[in-house]
């Protein structure tokens, strides 16, 4: 059934529990797929195929015994390599943590084994998630399923590249600067950030603390609903996480009749490529079509969004990262006498560039004399723009914008460090704001994907999901990229 890997969440679902397919036939072809197309897409790290097997064996054997189960059981999926997982290697896209094995489970990853969700492996990342392309991994570059040549976004590269190849029914990443969104708009797949707080992020190997953020990555709109449904919820294990209560996000009405639809004009400016604009528009005036207010607005503070993430999220990798220093565990690569020496030698041998560019950068923006020019300011600038986006949800229920500025680009295209972080320029400021937000594909340029970015409220998830799946639901953009094609 060469077609299985084709379907979405729920569907797979269905058949599973009519037994018209079993789990192990689902993870076979999942594994298949990777054997297929791994060597020309590079998204995974690790594969653990013996023990998906396992899993698909107990399930089955579950579900034979008269057992119900829920809508994940049976479900391949790939982890996103700084999610924690027990017994398998986890090294957050680095080489100082090349042999890290973690002897616990991330709390996202406990409850998706626990919802029988059926991991088949860890996916590829930019180091410790600094970057926009998957270039920054410290192994190999992740290529983009609709072009071999072209990145597919970052850090979560290698998680929504493997949706896209179809190596997976679905993924799990993080969200730091626009992490999940960006990605899954370059690789045409659905990728949603939850509200800071919203998943628990025990276990997520950090970048920066105040940002980061674990989301699901999927197909559709309800594949992503269905993964948040077994990851959300209040972990006393994360000081961060919210006792609030977790919402049935596949109970929203599909539709956007009356919703309130704000345009923020700043995402629309320079940066963004005429042709994606257009596409973004049009999705608008779709969701105009089918019902929405929409009128414009403006969020001011949009243009510190930038400047200020890149000083608040250095600062916290830099308190970080200060951890990994070749003694308790990951890279040792000196047997130098003395801490001092043999944390040098291993952090300047472990980090790649991105890293130690970052890692100095934080610490100089937290350094005495210059903590009140940098890091102070650019937390004032972001009160600045968490009080737009307050201002304006007086207004609206969702605000609409690009997720990337432009299609995937070349690999090697943007060396230039500023160019690759005006990559983020859509998505940063809604980290900043600790705000839910999704990626759902809305047209191609030049047969390359562009994304369509849905804002909320604060724990307002369900009503962005409403209004992507209704979006979703009246288009055609869900397409089979060339890799997947051609299997």
């Amino acid at each position: 059934m060469s077609d299985l890997m084709e379907m979405t969440v729920r569907g797979a679902h269905e058949l599973l529990k009519q037994s018209w397919i079993s789990a192990r036939e689902l993870v076979e072809e999942a594994l298949k797929r990777i054997e297929r197309s791994e060597d020309r897409v590079r998204a995974l790290l690790t594969i653990t195929a013996e023990q998906a097997l396992a899993s698909a064996d107990s399930i089955d054997r579950r579900r034979s015994e008269g057992e119900t189960l829920g809508p994940l059981a049976g479900i391949p999926i790939v982890l996103k390599d700084n999610l924690c997982t027990s017994g398998v290697k986890t090294s957050a896209g680095s080489r100082i943590l090349y042999n890290f094995v973690p002897p616990y489970d991330a709390t996202a990853v406990s409850r998706l084994r626990n919802a029988g969700a059926i991991s088949l492996g860890k996916a590829n990342m930019d180091e410790f998630a600094m970057g926009s392309s998957t270039e920054n991994s410290g192994f190999h570059t992740t290529r983009n399923p609709w072009d071999l040549d072209r990145v597919p976004g970052g850090s979560s590269g290698g998680s929504a590249a493997a949706v896209a190849a179809r190596q997976a029914l679905c993924a799990l990443g993080s969200d730091t600067g626009g992490s999940i969104r960006q990605p899954a708009a370059l690789c045409g797949v659905v990728g949603m950030k939850p509200t800071y707080g919203r998943v628990s992020r025990y276990g997520l190997i950090a970048y920066a603390s105040s940002l980061d953020q674990i989301g699901p990555i999927g197909k559709t709109v309800d594949d992503c609903a269905l993964l948040l449904q077994a990851i959300a919820g209040y972990d006393p294990l994360d000081s961060t996480c919210a006792e609030v209560p977790v919402p049935d996000y596949g109970a929203g009405r599909c539709s956007v009749s009356g919703l309130r639809i704000g345009v923020p004009r700043e995402y629309f400016g320079t940066g963004v490529q005429p042709d994606v604009a257009g596409l973004v528009r049009a999705a608008v005036s779709t969701l105009g079509d089918l019902g929405a207010i929409i009128e414009e607005c403006s969020l001011p503070s949009t243009e510190f969004a930038l400047a200020a993430y890149y000083i608040i999220a250095p600062a916290e990798a830099s308190s970080n990262l200060a951890r990994f220093d070749g003694v308790k565990y990951g890279l040792r690569t000196s047997q130098i006498s003395g801490h001092i020496g043999l944390t040098e030698q291993t952090r300047d041998e472990g980090f790649g560039a991105e890293a130690k560019q970052r890692i100095m950068v934080g610490t100089y923006a937290l350094t005495a004399g210059y903590y009140d020019a940098y890091y102070k300011r650019a937390q004032q600038a972001r009160t600045l723009i968490r009080q737009d986006f307050d201002r304006a949800f007086e207004r609206f229920d969702v605000l609409v914008t690009p997720t990337s500025p432009t299609p995937a680009f070349r690999i090697g295209e943007n060396a230039d460090p500023i160019a690759m972080k005006l990559a983020d320029i859509c998505t940063i400021p809604i980290n900043l704001a600790g705000l839910p937000a999704i990626s759902v594909p809305c047209g191609y340029v030049n047969g390359l994907p562009v994304g369509l970015q849905i804002v909320g409220r604060p724990f307002e998830e369900p009503t962005i999901l409403a209004a992507a799946a209704c979006y979703e639901q009246a288009t055609d953009w869900r397409r089979v990229p060339p890799v997947a094609a051609q299997q």
